[in-house]
């Protein structure tokens, strides 16, 4: 009976994942036989060239534009005491012809700091919901009525931690919800570049920045006007398909009033209890790490340089 609630609460409070700026996808339950990774890659020249300027550190720098972009908007973020906003996921899965499928999935988010978060997947595929109350991690699927919960740090960072440890849980903007988003732009940094304004994205005008370290390479969309990001996307260096990860943040609100009552459930903790538990498999990608875990070494990062590559 354990074994079967722990593979139930898997399918859903565990539908998606993805870690960029610490950003993870994984695969949804059930995807099986139709999208099963093919025997044999296709060539595919371009990203695999792409791969391998991302292996060539010595051509890498820091572009002090691109850094100052995302240190604002580092700092608007860690400046705000509660924000709410909507986060798409999209993100490439092989398929047996060898052209990958896209997935999505859709986050809302509500936190306030130091201790308080809420998670809300309407969907596709199972609906789970999340919530962090400063005491304690609860994760609910509504379809099963199924709840776990745990005793968790003081922290908002301490709780996603530990939902990664015990549960393999993760959620694709955990770096715009904790205390200092800029220290993942600046952990292991070797690629920093200024791309251009673009008119496009989330309906405003935005400025377009590219970032790497040795794990991923990310092309990240900053608001002009709010400085904060609108979008971002990803490609793992170690990943043999180079597939794509995408993250569109919209309806941001910051600095709202949310009441307490906001980050629990009821409903969600009168469901029947299972422990957090890690799954028997997993899919992240290639190269990815869990919030806070180290790094190894890679060498020197690049200096900062006065023009792009």
């Amino acid at each position: 009976m354990a074994k079967r609630k722990t593979r139930a609460m898997a399918r859903a409070i565990r539908p998606w994942k993805m870690f960029a700026l610490v950003v993870v996808l994984l695969l949804p339950a059930g995807l099986g036989a139709q999208t099963q990774a093919p025997t044999t890659r296709p060539a595919n020249p371009p990203r695999a060239a792409a791969r391998s300027q991302l292996a060539a550190p010595t051509k890498m720098v820091l572009e002090p534009r691109a850094m100052e972009l995302l240190k604002v908007a580092s700092e608007r973020l860690a400046a705000a005491k509660s924000m709410s906003f909507t986060a798409v996921a999209s993100y490439e899965y092989p398929s047996q012809l060898g052209p990958p499928i896209l997935y999505s999935v859709r986050y809302d988010v509500l936190m306030r700091r130091p201790d308080k978060l809420r998670i809300m997947i309407p969907g596709d595929g199972p609906a789970s919901e999340f919530y962090y109350d400063g005491k304690s991690i609860m994760a609910f699927a509504p379809a099963e009525n199924l709840v776990a919960i745990a005793d968790a740090p003081p922290t908002i960072e301490g709780a996603l931690r530990q939902a990664f440890q015990t549960a393999d849980l993760f959620y694709p903007f955990t770096d715009l919800v904790v205390a200092d988003p800029y220290a993942a732009m600046v952990d292991g940094a070797i690629l920093a570049f200024y791309i251009g304004p673009s008119g496009i994205v989330g309906g405003t005008k935005t400025e377009m920045v590219a970032w790497a370290n040795p794990d991923v390479f990310l092309q990240i969309w900053i608001g002009v006007d709010d400085k904060l990001p609108r979008r971002v996307r990803a490609v793992y260096s170690a990943d043999p398909l180079a597939l794509h990860h995408q993250l569109d943040i919209s309806d941001w609100h910051l600095d709202g009033d949310i009441p307490t009552e906001s980050f629990a459930s009821e409903k969600a903790r009168a469901a029947q209890p299972m422990k957090f538990a890690r799954p028997s498999a997993t899919a992240t990608p290639a190269g990815a790490r869990p919030l806070g875990s180290p790094r190894p070494a890679t060498g020197r990062p690049a200096q900062p340089a006065t023009r792009s590559p």
